[in-house]
């Protein structure tokens, strides 16, 4: 059977009897599927040669980097006790030039490079002593940068460490260690350069080879690719015969091999025949008019306003693996979840905007309430938390029922691990757009869909409040606007400054906050929390050595996040106290 193709969709294409390289139809160059094929194929080769053979060679060398490191921290000690031993010897004989001598041959015995160098650096920079392999490095003074460096690490309590320093002859890399007794820092190092030379030779040979055998596969996949693709060569024709006489019809099959592009053309044949035997049964029943008039539609546009409104996002952690473990059942662990979670949204006064696989979107303020929208929607947050962990209490329930008979098989274990949900929660409230988009056709009420949404940042920034729970281990974040319209209107709630962060994509910083509900929680864990506002001003302040001290002695998970991104370092000196998030 052969139909006629639409003229509208074909009509006016300039096609070729065959498709040759770059030929064009209509205004569409095309490009053989083969040639495409070979080039990803010739690109991923190349690609994936060069970086794997890049991170070999950077592992390499870093191990190079390791091994050196490793002796001429050996070498440094060596000459430290030699150093130590000479400065005895020169207490007693007063020839000072006889021992740094001794200290200089000793260095020598461990260079293994021509610019290998050891040196002794006095806090002011004056060059106690220097030698190299070949004794004919001369510097007229040492870097002051490293120097400085090198000097503040002093006042710290640093004396020994890593030092990297420019000289006339290149940049260095090494080891150090202050020696007290002749008052000046050992310094052991190596040209950057001796190293990476030998790298620079490695990544020409494997490049040379990378390009050789590329050659070779690009050859072989040629021959492969062009032979493999005869059939599909042969069903493009067919179709482009198809199109010059605007008539649908099977493509010949008969000569094919089986594999994948004879099932494709096949299945193709089995929809040609499908959407003939629909059109035709189709246009039985329905006149031409008729079909125009389904296709065509009105879309409606925004209708809504502008309100004030509170936006709480809550997502269940860990959805991937539950879903991995639980596969089908997962539905219904989300059902009871939501059952849940919908219930308290509707008891204090919200609706629910969207339900997005694991996340649940909820709007306060459009529903009258004695209270007030962030009020509700704070309520909402901790009893989503608190339903969940009934959840978890339930299931644990029951797992210790069963466990008293019998112990629990691995697949089990994995079961009662997935069903224990926990979320997080994010609560912002601001100016946003409130209304009903989708499409409403007035001749035919069966094509319309129409939903009730909301748009505006302060949705995004509940979203990214609720992501912040991941981070600070906290079950419920809010905004400053949240925490100030509550804290009007009850006391119930006292709320724990978290941090000041700035999100990906703002350019000013954002307070958030933890909801502490007094009801519900004791006060040795609200003084745990004020405790922690205190080591927050101080971190805010740039006071991080304080900060830290208070930190480590909290019981509070929020505090290792601090903790972590401190280090043991201090305060950036452009520090604003707001820490800018690179993700979103």
């Amino acid at each position: 059977m052969s139909l006629p193709l639409s003229n509208d969709r074909f009509g006016g294409l300039n096609v070729p009897g065959k498709i040759k390289f770059f030929s064009r139809v209509g205004k569409t160059r095309i490009i053989p599927i083969g040639l495409k094929m070979l080039l990803i194929f010739i690109c991923l080769i190349l690609l994936s040669n060069f970086i794997t053979n890049f991170i070999s060679l950077q592992l390499t060398q870093r191990q190079i980097i390791n091994l050196n490191n490793t002796i001429m921290v050996s070498q440094l000690k060596e000459l430290y006790t030699t150093s130590s031993n000479q400065y005895q010897i020169y207490s007693y004989s007063g020839n000072r030039e006889e021992s740094i001598d001794a200290m200089c041959k000793v260095a020598r015995t461990g260079f293994d490079n021509a610019n290998s160098l050891a040196l002794g650096v006095t806090n002011d920079g004056e060059i106690e002593f220097l030698t190299d392999a070949n004794e004919l490095a001369v510097f007229p003074s040492f870097d002051s940068n490293a120097l400085m460096l090198l000097n503040q690490n002093k006042e710290k309590g640093i004396e020994e460490g890593s030092i990297s320093f420019s000289s006339p002859y290149g940049d260095y890399f090494g080891v150090y260690k202050y020696q007290d007794d002749w008052g000046y820092y050992i310094i052991r190092a190596e040209l950057r350069s001796d190293l990476e030379k030998s790298n620079y030779r490695i990544y020409g040979i494997i490049s040379a080879l990378i390009i050789i055998f590329t050659l070779l596969f690009v050859a072989a996949g040629y021959i492969t690719i062009n032979r493999e693709f005869r059939s599909l060569r042969s069903f493009t024709d067919d179709l482009i015969e198809m199109q010059k006489k605007k008539k649908l019809d099977l493509i010949d099959i008969s000569k094919a091999p089986n594999d994948d592009v004879t099932y494709l053309a096949a299945s193709f044949n089995s929809l040609s025949m499908q959407v003939s035997n629909l059109l035709d049964t189709f246009q039985k029943f329905v006149s031409k008019d008729i079909v125009a008039k389904a296709y065509a539609g009105r879309d409606v546009g925004l209708e809504g306003k502008q309100r004030d409104l509170a936006m709480l996002f809550s997502d269940v952690k860990s959805f991937t693996y539950r879903t991995e473990t639980l596969g089908n059942d997962i539905i219904e662990v989300l059902n009871v979840h939501y059952n849940r979670v919908i219930h308290n949204v509707h008891e204090n006064s919200g609706i629910v905007g969207s339900i997005i696989g694991d996340a649940i979107l909820a709007i306060y303020g459009t529903l009258d309430s004695k209270r007030s929208k962030a009020y509700n929607a704070v309520i909402s947050a901790w009893n989503i938390t608190r339903a969940t962990a009934e959840l978890r209490q339930e299931m644990q329930g029951r797992r210790e029922e069963i466990e008293k008979q019998r112990k629990l098989t691995e697949s089990e274990e994995s079961v009662f691990q997935a069903v224990m949900v926990d979320v997080g929660v994010g609560v912002d409230g601001g100016k946003v757009f409130y209304g009903t988009i989708g499409r409403n056709d007035f001749d035919d009420p069966r094509q319309s869909h129409m939903t009730n949404t909301v748009i505006g940042d302060t949705v995004n920034s509940a979203s990214r409040l609720e992501g912040l729970t991941r981070i600070y281990h906290i079950p419920v974040i809010v905004s400053e606007s949240i925490k100030d319209e509550v804290t009007a209107e009850t006391a119930r709630y006292k709320f724990i400054e978290i941090d000041t962060v700035q999100v990906k994509g703002k350019t000013k910083g954002k307070k958030i906050y933890f909801p502490f509900d007094t009801n519900e929680m004791d006060e040795a864990l609200l003084e745990k929390y004020q405790k922690f506002e205190e080591g927050l001003k101080a971190y805010y302040d740039g006071d991080w050595k304080a900060a830290r001290k208070i930190f480590k002695g909290l019981e509070l998970d929020v505090t290792q996040v601090f903790l972590e991104r401190m280090g043991i370092k201090s305060a950036p000196a452009d520090w604003s106290g707001i820490w800018t998030m690179t993700t979103k």
